[in-house]
């Protein structure tokens, strides 16, 4: 890709992101489908973080399979380049499976453990339950368990907090869902 091409799909990732953010531009379908065209082009031209959010988008919120189908090879084309949320993101699909992608749990745990050590704090939590519990194939391993939970603690800022309960009765609190992004 050449550097005018590069920058100028910088420019419209950013327009697409202030498109998809402000709040006080009315959510008319033709803006909605600008925003999207926008994130398409980016990700057709590579760029990483518009893989991802149009990926993420596409998997779980398009209407054809083919959509949905397209939206995970965007996901996992963001996560091999290095994006810590496709790389979670990558996880899920491999974890749960879809139409394309069938579950396949030994992948899960390497996206998983890829995007956790990539900082994301929900991949820490999602290995540190695995190993708990002896869940996507694991054994149970209660040092592993530890490890991934104090990481996903320090990632999200609560260091110490469910560390504690590990120590103490041997298991996770499970009052973290996996709700956030």
């Amino acid at each position: 890709m050449s550097e005018a091409s590069s920058l100028f799909t910088r420019l419209e990732y950013r327009l697409a992101q202030q498109l998809f953010h402000t709040r006080w531009l009315p959510r008319s379908p033709r803006t909605q489908r600008l925003t999207m065209h926008l994130f398409q082009r980016c990700a057709n031209a590579g760029h990483p973080a518009a893989l991802s959010q149009y990926g993420h988008m596409l998997f779980h919120r398009g209407v054809s399979p083919q959509d949905k189908s397209r939206g995970a090879r965007y996901v996992l084309e963001a996560a091999h380049a290095g994006d810590a949320k496709a790389q979670y993101q990558a996880g899920q699909i491999h974890e749960h499976g879809c139409a394309q992608y069938p579950s396949r749990h030994e992948h899960a745990v390497t996206w998983y453990a890829r995007a956790g050590e990539a900082g994301h704090p929900l991949a820490a939590s999602r290995l540190a339950r695995a190993y708990c519990d002896g869940e996507l194939g694991l054994p149970v391993d209660v040092e592993k368990a530890r490890h991934w939970q104090v990481l996903a603690d320090r990632l999200a800022g609560l260091a110490g907090s469910l560390t504690s309960d590990l120590q103490d009765t041997g298991s996770l609190d499970r009052a973290d869902g996996e709700t956030r992004h």
